[in-house]
């Protein structure tokens, strides 16, 4: 992204496919507040040449997005942020992230990071969590 815009940073040797991680760097800048409702995303073809990609990995990233309700795509216009409250979470959802975060430290683990690494990074991020979303309905896993 351009220097008035947030970083985005993406990794071509990961098995993640680059729209997952163009889309997932969004995700967290608009989570952190960091692109506000109404703001407008770089263009398709000017993120797609910042980052050195495709302009259909973009539109892909950009597509997801707008299908989980983050964005708002318009022919000629762009794509826009939407302002998007915080679903209702599922049956399951506490389960499954729980899951996936298992997932990730054993991952870790494996690539040798030492787990007061993984602990501090940890609390880095429940802290930043903390910050930036407030929330009335929080639930001890």
């Amino acid at each position: 992204m351009t220097d008035s815009h947030p970083t985005l940073h993406i990794d071509l040797a990961s098995p993640v496919p680059v729209y997952r991680q163009i889309a997932r760097g969004l995700r967290i800048l608009l989570v952190e507040g960091n692109l506000a409702p109404g703001h407008r995303l770089p263009t398709i073809r000017d993120l797609a040449m910042d980052l050195g990609v495709h302009r259909n990995t973009v539109a892909e990233a950009y597509r997801l997005l707008a299908d989980e309700g983050w964005i708002e795509l318009r022919r000629r216009r762009g794509a826009t942020v939407l302002d998007r409250p915080l679903p209702s979470p599922g049956p399951d959802a506490g389960d499954r992230w729980i899951r996936r975060l298992n997932e990730l430290i054993a991952e870790a683990l494996t690539q040798g990071l030492e787990p007061g690494f993984l602990a501090a990074a940890l609390r880095r991020a429940a802290g930043s969590i903390e910050n930036v979303i407030p929330d009335t309905r929080r639930e001890q896993p």
